[in-house]
């Protein structure tokens, strides 16, 4: 049996091109000799469609998607995943369900069982899980096919209660499919890889694993698609960040074969290359599936606006990119030369502003409630809330998409201005913290110089004031982010940190900020994800809580 795996790049509620795509990938697998072509997990409507699921005629659409796409398969099945009405009325109105579809017509319905209800997972709250678990019979093949989760065996969680490859290894498969929607994070591949090489060993049989690729706003898939022997070793592996679709033969005497048409099998990257293309994807596609092309930023000098001005120049050509120099009295001539360089050294367009005179205005004309005051952070946000403004303003007047720069350190303690710097219609490097755009900066001069060495190397400041400096706030960058990770991914609470060997009096100070910027990460843009947890929907926290650190 010749299984092809189309790793695609979906668009939530696009139907028309959703279904081109999938009809797309039937006749070239079809033209290639493949006799069972598998897609995505809710590759109809897009994952995760989220309260679109709510509306009847969202559903409809999906059932209309997926008769357009039965009628290709004569001569040739298929393996689609969509949401589809659950018939039991006692449980919820939907399942997560897969469709394997012969000869024109829907065969078989495979419905998930384990839904994921954790971090940026939510489909409890849609879908009704799955107890019913039957194998597919096709080509003399028993195939053993399940959903995403209904894999993710290592996971422990109430809600489930029957795995659902425990009944089915009882049917006598030859074979298990696996169609996912899984989530990049810099170091999910490697969980990934483990827990199902895992399941491929634990029920001695192949395994075919397929999964979205593309962002979904904040979300990125990052594709990955694997196949494991029965041994659990690696068959193949699908490439990462990009569309392909890969053939594989299934015989009994020799195993798994497979073929790769287009490209070469991946190679393990460094957690900084995954992050550099995750988020050159996400770039990408939250312009093209929002329907913009050209993105504008802030360039202060600074390395977070260099990072993100580099990355747009290479998601979206630098043609489409406008960086925006506003110095302010504060601002100093190595910030502007270094903001000046890197335009040079990408190509992109560029304009300067300069904000003195306009801070100087709404300085005063609240002169007389100030009166006299001495200059604070008040002041210091009147700065950078005039460059928003400007910002916004030349988004609304030629079209633009505002690139917000704020990094995850500061989103975490609060360094940043509401209305001003933490303005956006996407946060790239929300989710990066300050040691790993240090990073990312010096893999972006891998080849030649692009952000300039001075910009790396000189103590980060906001430059709203004379002489500042992050760390007039701020612990160093590295002490910081080991804190942040313990606390926002790892969840440890302050005592578990300090019994790591941190300070117990800057460990209280940063929890303390973590906790009080609280209600400004609410009102930020969508954070590209490529961690494990990035604030966001993945990370729900009350404002006016009040937890002892």
């Amino acid at each position: 049996m010749k299984i092809a795996l189309a790793q695609l790049n979906y668009h939530i509620g696009n139907f028309e091109s959703n279904t081109q795509k999938i009809i797309a990938g039937i006749r070239q697998a079809k033209q290639n000799g493949a006799d069972l072509v598998v897609f995505a997990e809710l590759c109809v409507c897009g994952y995760p469609a989220r309260d679109f699921l709510e509306f009847n005629e969202f559903i409809s659409l999906c059932d209309t998607a997926a008769q357009q796409i039965a009628a290709e398969c004569i001569d040739i099945a298929c393996i689609i995943g969509l949401p589809t009405p659950n018939n039991n009325p006692e449980g919820k109105d939907l399942n997560n369900s897969a469709y394997f579809i012969e000869h024109g017509e829907v065969k078989a319905v495979v419905n998930k069982a384990l839904l994921p209800n954790y971090d940026i997972f939510d489909e409890y709250r849609y879908f009704e899980p799955s107890t019913q678990f039957s194998c597919i019979d096709f080509k003399g093949k028993r195939i053993a096919l399940t959903i995403c989760e209904d894999l993710w065996n290592t996971i422990e969680n109430p809600l489930y209660v029957t795995r659902p490859m425990d009944i089915l290894i009882q049917q006598k498969p030859d074979v298990m499919i696996n169609i996912a929607a899984s989530p990049f994070a810099y170091n999910h591949d490697e969980e990934r890889i483990a827990i199902l090489s895992d399941n491929a060993r634990r029920y001695n049989l192949p395994l075919f694993y397929v999964n979205h690729v593309g962002a979904q706003t904040e979300l990125i898939f990052d594709g990955g698609s694997l196949v494991f022997d029965n041994q659990g070793n690696i068959a193949d592996e699908m490439p990462y960040f990009k569309e392909d679709i890969a053939y594989y033969t299934l015989q009994d005497d020799v195993g798994i074969t497979f073929e790769h048409p287009t490209t070469q099998r991946a190679e393990r990257q460094s957690d900084i290359e995954q992050i550099h293309q995750g988020l050159i994807l996400g770039i990408q596609d939250y312009f093209y599936k929002s329907g913009f092309k050209q993105a504008i930023l802030g360039l202060s000098g600074g390395i977070d606006s260099a990072v993100v001005c580099a990355l747009a120049a290479e998601a979206l050509g630098p043609e489409n990119v406008m960086a925006v120099l506003l110095p302010s009295k504060f601002s100093s001539d190595h910030s502007l030369k270094d903001a000046e360089d890197l335009v040079t050294n990408l190509g992109c367009k560029s304009e300067t502003i300069a904000i003195e005179k306009i801070t100087d205005a709404f300085e005063h004309s609240l002169h007389p409630q100030f009166n006299n005051l001495p200059f604070n952070i008040a002041e210091e946000n009147i700065q950078s809330r005039s460059r928003a403004v400007l910002l916004m303003a030349m988004c609304n007047k030629f079209g633009y998409i505002l690139l917000n720069t704020s990094n995850k350190s500061e989103a975490a303690v609060g360094y940043g201005t509401l209305y001003g710097d933490m303005c956006g219609g996407i946060s790239v490097i929300g989710d990066v913290f300050k040691t790993q755009v240090f990073e990312l900066a010096r893999y972006i001069n891998r080849e030649r110089e692009i952000i300039p060495v001075n910009t790396i190397v000189k103590p980060p400041s906001a430059e709203l004031r004379p002489d500042q400096r992050d760390t007039d706030s701020l612990p160093e960058y590295d002490i910081l982010d080991a804190i942040l990770v313990q606390y926002v991914e790892h969840r440890c609470s302050s005592a578990e940190i300090i019994k790591q060997g941190f300070d117990d009096a800057v460990v209280h100070k940063v929890l303390r900020l973590v906790n009080l910027a609280e209600h400004k990460r609410y009102q930020t843009p969508p954070i590209l994800r490529v961690s494990p947890k990035a604030f966001g929907m993945g990370r729900r926290m009350p404002i006016v809580g009040k937890y002892l650190i």
